[in-house]
C-alpha cells in the first residue's frame, strides 16, 4: 500500500526540521530588569525600598532580576554598560546622582530603557521617576513646628544632593508654618553610611537646642535615631516606614517604591514607556505620611487634625509645597 499524501507531508516536514531547514522560531527572551544602588540594601530606607521594588517586579511581572551596589560615577557608567551589553530591557539607577551616567549610556544602547529615581534627564529610552517626598516632608515639619518648645529644628543629610536638599526645603517650610519665626538648621555628613557621623551631627544639633530631627541619610539614619533617643527628642523617618526602628521616631515620610517600580516596569514591558518623567505625590498613594502608632498618643489631637487637613489640601492642589529646581 502506498503512503497517504498526509503521511508523506508529515515525514517531509520532520526531515526538514531534522536538517535545520524548518527550525522553530526562538523563544522570546525573558523580561530582564536590573538595579544599581549607591548603598547597601540593608539600610532599612532608600536602598532597601528600591530592592523591594525590584523583587516586586520579579514576582508580579515574571522578570529576571539583578542588583549591584556601586560607589562612584565611573562604576555607574560601567555597570550601566555591562547590563545594556547583555540586552537587559530595563535598568534602574537609584538616585539623582545616576542621571548623567544614564544619559551617556542611553544614547549608545537604544534598546535598553534607563530609569533614574530622581533627576530631570529624559530621552527616548531615558526618564526619571520623581518621588515628591517633599509633600510628606512638609507634613513632618508642620507637626514638628506645632510641637516644638525651643523653636529650633535640625536636619541631617548624607551627601549634599539636590534631591536631599529639596526635602529639607519642604521640611523647613512646614516647620515655619507650624512655628513662625523658628529656625531649621541643615547638616550634611558627606556619607550615607556613616552611622557614627550622623549620630554626632544629631547630638550636636540637639545640644544647640533643636528638639526635632528630620533626616534623609539612608543607612546613616540609624545614627540620627540613636542621637534623638539619647537627647529625648523627636526624629522622623524617610523613604520607608521607619517607625519601628526607634521610639524616637514620631512619623515617617514614606515612598511605596514597589508600586512605583512595578508600574514603571509594566510600561516598559508593554511598550508604553514614552520617555517622560513619572511623578508620584501624596495624591498618587505612592507617597504617604505615616504616624508611629506607639508615639501617636503623645501628639495633641489638634496637631493630628491639622496635619490631616494639610494633607488633604496638598492632595487637592490648594497647598503647594516648595521643592528644589532639579
Amino acid at each position: 500500500m502506498k503512503p497517504q499524501p498526509l503521511v508523506l507531508l508529515t515525514v517531509a516536514a520532520l526531515a526538514l526540521v531534522s536538517c535545520g531547514g524548518g527550525e522553530a522560531p526562538p523563544r522570546p527572551a525573558r523580561f530582564s530588569v536590573a538595579l544599581l544602588t549607591p548603598g547597601p540594601i540593608s539600610d532599612a530606607g532608600w536602598n532597601a525600598g528600591a530592592y523591594d521594588g525590584l523583587k516586586a517586579i520579579e514576582k508580579e511581572l515574571g522578570a529576571s532580576i539583578s542588583h549591584v551596589q556601586v560607589k562612584s560615577p565611573s562604576e555607574f557608567e560601567e555597570q550601566f554598560r555591562a547590563y545594556a551589553a547583555k540586552d537587559t530591557r530595563l535598568v534602574f539607577g537609584h538616585g539623582f546622582e545616576f542621571q548623567d551616567a544614564a544619559a551617556r549610556v542611553a544614547k549608545e544602547y537604544p534598546k535598553t530603557i534607563f530609569v533614574t529615581t530622581s533627576g530631570s534627564r529624559t530621552g527616548p529610552n531615558l526618564a526619571p521617576i520623581v518621588f515628591e517626598l517633599e509633600q510628606a516632608a512638609y507634613l513632618c515639619g508642620l507637626v514638628a513646628g506645632r510641637m516644638t518648645k525651643t523653636g529650633k529644628a535640625g536636619m541631617v543629610g548624607g551627601v549634599e544632593l539636590p534631591s536631599i536638599k529639596s526635602t529639607f526645603l519642604a521640611y523647613e517650610a512646614g516647620f515655619l508654618a507650624g512655628h513662625p519665626g523658628g529656625t531649621a538648621q541643615p547638616v550634611f555628613t558627606g556619607s550615607f553610611e556613616d552611622v557614627a557621623g550622623a549620630k554626632a551631627a544629631a547630638l550636636a544639633l540637639a545640644d544647640q537646642g533643636c528638639d526635632s530631627l528630620f533626616q534623609n541619610a539612608d543607612a546613616a539614619a540609624l545614627g540620627v535615631f540613636k542621637g534623638a533617643e539619647e537627647r529625648a527628642i523627636w526624629a522622623f523617618g524617610t523613604n520607608k516606614d521607619q517607625n519601628a526602628l526607634s521610639p524616637a521616631v514620631l512619623a515617617s515620610a514614606v515612598i511605596d517604591m514597589p508600586r512605583a517600580f512595578v508600574e514603571t516596569a509594566r510600561r516598559v514591558k508593554d511598550g508604553t514607556f514614552d520617555g517622560q518623567p513619572l511623578r508620584y505625590g501624596l495624591s498618587s498613594g505612592v507617597i504617604s505620611f505615616v504616624w508611629n502608632p506607639a508615639a501617636l498618643p503623645r501628639v495633641p489631637s489638634a496637631v493630628v487634625e491639622e496635619a490631616k487637613t494639610a494633607e488633604e489640601k496638598i492632595k487637592a492642589g490648594t497647598l503647594v509645597v516648595p521643592r528644589g529646581n532639579f
